[in-house]
């Protein structure tokens, strides 16, 4: 394999066999991986004070493969004047060479780098990312984003985060796919774009993929499914009852659209060959189809698509989540079965790579909650897809993030114990990412605040971190977070910032486990709403629901439950239960340390005040939440027992939690926008056009708060 020199013209200097800094790195040309594992690498030791010699240097740095390792593993091995570091496979030599920077950062010096190696744990590390362009759901919240995500700048940092940390699966969504990337040769009509605005979405999207593939990241593109293009619509007399493409309308499966779905498909694999591979989703604008003829009409469109290509593709197949013939059915033993006859045929074709990976919601749209499975997507799971155990699939959980956008969160304790608990052999990866949230624009931030970041995800980097990292290896060390918030803010800060971030970012985690929710609008733990099945609106979780909600989690107890039946009858729960008393307990011990923790830091830079006050934020509504559990109980009682001291007593709590959520709005009202959210798109019955002019902010659910003031005293 021919070897060579990575030289940076315009950034290095000529230096001598005499200059102890110098570093030779030897890598296969040929390579889009190695290049860019060099120009990382290079980027360091520039930063830290080493220079780039074209021989005679120094220390000499080595890429070399060895498949025996696996893929995505690398090892490095420290021989004094070479260091030679070894990949599985290509994305393996970037992981290896981004621990060598890692190191750097840390203050390592190279002849000072430890022998190590490092092998994953789960192949699939993915990212969901909904594209702001035909978007799942309408709202300003999203189409705010389409400038940004135009923007290849945009792309090669969120590209270049998902490697720093691991991930190797970018997977973009959005309705219908297909006009934005290709001219349909057959079907001109589905295409509303000059030839130059096509040009231009097709510059995006090769640059996009191929960037992806330097990095050593997959790609896939996850169209819904059934949706044609408006002009397509019109022409050929079909789909006409969903032009504005809402998701639960009944299916139209005419000859023309399977036709010009399956030829997209084909067309799309064959111009972008650095795509990896397609996804599908059953279920949307499926209304009136049976699992089975779901499953059918992907066959004849998607997956005969992919047969038709000139090359192999990958393939992720969303489990469905309707097991009948309406657009939210629930799930069935039948629809388990259907489904994983049709995973098990795809991967047996020609065209298609093993594994498939079959993705499923963990506890549906909020599972930033318990690490224990309690449902997916429709309802529980009846067991076909894991027995007997696939051999040619994966399964891969979809954790989804529709609770917190704006705070900063990062709970290591949490995603550790998450991936430990829910990966047996049957297990293949995760999908980490929003369907109501797009990480691109940062309309949080209030402008008169200067942040080093430029792009919302940067602000959320320990999420990102947190996830990635533990996704790699779930026992990936402390130090490595500890380190990143070292390299951000000093060391004098970076323990009591990471262990103050995982006590109060377990605030929604809490919340989410003690109030039962499903889809997306079902729960917003950041703002302390939830929608209303009354009203259909999303609204602030009042005293009264706050009571009386089931929990997510069955091992938590509501209050009301918890009033009626073990308070006054000193009844004992098993163990492993946790009790309203309990819960309130864990929320104020974690919310006060936490700011016990972050007290005394000095805010001397702007992005380190905003940390802070996200942490605050989070340990403010850990407060409010456990007065606000404590008056609950008081309530309840009372109006069980009728005993007036217990409405003071709940009074009294409740006036306490107003003013842990006056510290949120004190904290708050200053630094962020009132923002817009996606969840509101539906209230009030209105379209999301009408409804795009309701904003968030703590300060503006302030009344609410009141008011269960007002209801106690009533």
């Amino acid at each position: 394999m021919k070897k060579t020199v990575f030289y940076l013209v315009l950034l290095l200097l000529t230096v001598s066999c005499a200059d102890t800094q110098s570093v030779q790195l030897n890598f296969d040309t040929t390579s889009l991986q190695q290049h860019y594992a060099t120009k990382k690498l290079s980027e360091s030791l520039l930063e830290n004070g080493y220079s780039i010699a074209e021989n005679n240097a120094a220390v000499t740095v080595e890429f070399k493969l060895d498949t025996t390792l696996g893929k995505d593993a690398y090892a490095i091995n420290n021989q004094g004047k070479n260091l030679v570091l070894t990949g599985g496979n290509e994305t393996g030599l970037i992981y290896a060479a981004q621990s060598i920077v890692e190191d750097l950062k840390n203050g390592i010096k190279l002849p000072a780098v430890e022998n190590r190696s490092e092998s994953p744990q789960l192949l699939f590390r993915a990212i969901k990312f909904d594209l702001p362009w035909d978007s799942y759901r309408h709202s300003y919240a999203l189409s705010q984003h389409d400038e940004m995500c135009r923007d290849l700048g945009y792309w090669e940092a969120f590209l270049d985060m998902m490697s720093e940390n691991r991930f190797n699966v970018l997977t973009v969504w959005n309705l219908h796919p297909y006009p934005f990337m290709i001219k349909p040769k057959n079907f001109p009509e589905a295409s509303e774009w000059t030839d130059e605005e096509m040009k231009e979405w097709k510059h995006l999207f090769t640059s996009i993929f191929k960037m992806a593939k330097e990095r050593g990241i997959d790609t896939y593109v996850m169209p819904f499914n059934i949706f044609v293009p408006p002009s397509f619509a019109k022409k050929h007399g079909v789909a006409l009852n969903n032009l504005e493409h809402h998701h639960y309308v009944d299916a139209d499966t005419s000859q023309i659209i399977k036709t010009y779905t399956r030829e997209s498909v084909t067309q799309l694999l064959n111009e972008y060959p650095d795509l990896s591979g397609m996804g599908l989703t059953l279920g949307e604008g499926m209304g009136g189809m049976t699992p089975f003829e779901r499953e059918q009409w992907m066959q004849e469109t998607i997956i005969a698509g992919m047969q038709q290509a000139n090359r192999t593709s990958k393939l992720i197949h969303r489990i469905p989540f309707s097991g009948n013939t309406e657009s939210l059915g629930a799930t069935s033993m039948e629809m388990e079965q259907i489904t994983r006859d049709g995973i098990e045929k795809e991967a047996a074709m020609e065209n298609i790579e093993k594994p498939v990976w079959a993705s499923m919601k963990f506890n549906w749209s909020h599972p930033h909650s318990t690490t224990k499975l309690i449902k997916v997507h429709g309802g529980k799971l009846y067991g076909k897809y894991f027995d007997p155990v696939p051999q040619d699939f994966k399964i891969v959980w979809t954790v989804r993030n529709e609770d917190f956008f704006c705070l900063r969160w990062g709970v290591e304790e949490f995603a550790r114990a998450h991936i430990k608990a829910n990966t047996p052999d049957y297990v293949g990866g995760y999908f980490i990412g929003s369907e109501t949230y797009i990480p691109a624009k940062d309309y949080f931030t209030n402008s008169d605040y200067k942040i080093s970041s430029k792009y919302a995800f940067e602000r959320q980097w320990l999420f990102y971190k947190l996830w990635g990292r533990l996704l790699y290896n779930a026992d990936t060390p402390n130090t490595v977070f500890v380190n990143a918030f070292k390299q951000r803010y000093g060391e004098a800060h970076a323990e009591k910032l990471f262990k103050a971030s995982n006590l109060a970012g377990k605030t929604p985690l809490r919340l989410v486990s003690f109030f039962d929710s499903t889809w997306d609008f079902t729960m917003y733990a950041e703002g302390f709403t939830y929608r209303n099945p009354e009203t259909e609106n999303v609204e602030f979780i009042d005293i009264k629901r706050f009571i009386n909600q089931p929990p997510q989690d069955t091992t938590f107890v509501s209050i009301a439950n918890y009033v009626k039946n073990y308070a006054s009858k000193q009844k004992s729960l098993p163990e492993g239960y946790t009790t309203p008393v309990m819960l309130a307990n864990d929320l104020e011990r974690d919310s006060k340390e936490a700011l016990r923790l972050v007290e005394n830091i000095t805010e001397n830079n702007t992005d380190l005040m905003y940390e802070v006050a996200d942490i605050k934020t989070w340990a403010y509504m850990g407060l409010y939440m456990a007065e606000k559990m404590k008056g609950g109980l008081a309530l309840e009682t009372y109006r069980q027992s009728n005993d007036s001291k217990n409405k003071e007593l709940a009074v009294t709590h409740l006036e306490n939690a107003l003013g842990y959520w006056d510290k949120i709005i004190e904290i708050t009202r200053p630094i962020y926008n009132d923002m817009p959210l996606v969840h509101y798109s539906e209230n009030n019955g209105k379209t999301w056009q009408e409804n795009d002019s309701l904003r968030f902010h703590w300060a503006l659910l302030r009344n609410d708060v009141l008011k269960d003031i007002d209801m106690a005293k009533q």
